[in-house]
């Protein structure tokens, strides 16, 4: 151990610690593809075990953004390592990419090697549950950048395609039909807001008990995002999906779009969305009309799914299989813009 670097403030000590407590949950982790061990300088995957003939690469990273706030704030940090997974791994199947491997990235002022075990303990979960192994990562230990027990987060993914069964939004076309797929809530996303006027503004208490939510706001804040890649892959094989959105940051009116060629809109139902009581909590403390919120939130909706009216029944009938409470939101329109409209 070096005496200088530990006067700084760095210890070497904490952060073997940490890698020695990681490497049992990564092996949980592992799949075909998986070369080599954690501690290396790379992280390494052989492409060749899934003999693809035309591989496409899909990569994907992210953050959870001002929810990590929270997590530190209650000392609970067993989802949000779920959180980091879902992010990235939600938006690289949009493209029908079954994920491969996961690398994380853990940001902190001081290593403190539980707290790391239970952030890679939720990633490994998360890696678990989208089939992707979690092949690497780096925690850094910054004292001055980070203070107390204040840490950062980023994860990236990389997925594999055949090149003939990518999702392509050009098959879309109008009277295509918009599958809404159920959000666990909040997921991580627009939690600056949620801060705002939860504490800022209402002052409400993390373990106070909110009767509309059935819970204290704590369980409802954390709750992780849903990892939708097993029921989104299981359609994708049976069935012919045209295009896909993950509702994140930027709700429906950003979202959407991403997923609808240039000259089509939508117009989207809003009283078959199951709107969560946490948003309905969010609007009234936060006085925003209802029409702004589909502009930040995912407002029960984490994911859409646009197919052909003739294969419908079809896509219900798979992703009811899983639990995401599958419903008809709406369709394809050739207004150009995203309608919500009751």
């Amino acid at each position: 151990m070096s005496d200088k670097y530990q006067s700084s403030g760095v210890s070497l000590e904490r952060g073997y610690e940490s890698v020695r407590r990681i490497k049992k949950l990564t092996k949980k982790t592992d799949n075909i593809g998986v070369m080599g061990n954690i501690g290396s300088f790379g992280g390494m995957f052989d492409l060749s075990k899934y003999h693809i003939k035309e591989p496409v690469l899909v990569s994907g990273t992210d953050g959870v953004g001002t929810k990590l706030l929270i997590a530190q704030e209650c000392n609970d940090h067993s989802s949000i390592g779920i959180d980091l997974v879902a992010m990235c791994v939600n938006d690289i199947i949009t493209c029908g990419a079954k994920p491969l491997f996961f690398l994380d990235y853990i940001a902190t002022g001081k290593v403190d090697p539980s707290v790391i075990e239970e952030i890679v303990d939720g990633i490994s979960k998360g890696c678990i549950e989208s089939g992707c192994a979690l092949i690497g990562g780096e925690t850094a230990e910054m004292p001055g950048m980070y203070e107390g027990n204040h840490y950062d987060l980023a994860g990236y993914t990389t997925g594999v395609v055949e090149k003939s069964k990518m999702i392509d939004i050009n098959n879309v076309r109008p009277g295509n039909i918009i599958i809404g797929l159920e959000s666990s809530g909040i997921h991580s996303n627009g939690f600056s807001l949620v801060r705002k006027i939860l504490f800022e503004q209402n002052h409400l208490n993390l373990y106070e008990y909110i009767d509309s939510l059935g819970c204290i706001l704590k369980e409802e804040l954390l709750r992780p995002t849903r990892i939708y890649v097993k029921g989104i892959l299981d359609l994708i094989d049976q069935c012919p999906v045209n295009s896909i959105a993950h509702i994140t940051g930027g709700g429906f009116i950003e979202n959407v779009p991403r997923a609808i060629p240039q000259g089509l809109g939508v117009l989207i139902h809003s009283d078959r969305i199951a709107k969560k009581p946490i948003f309905n909590l969010l609007m009234k403390l936060g006085d925003i009309a209802e029409q702004e919120m589909y502009n930040i939130f995912n407002m029960g909706i984490g994911m859409i799914v646009v197919v052909d009216e003739k294969v419908v029944d079809d896509a219900l009938s798979i992703l009811s299989q899983y639990q995401y409470n599958p419903v008809i939101l709406g369709e394809v329109t050739t207004q150009s813009e995203v309608v919500i409209k009751k």
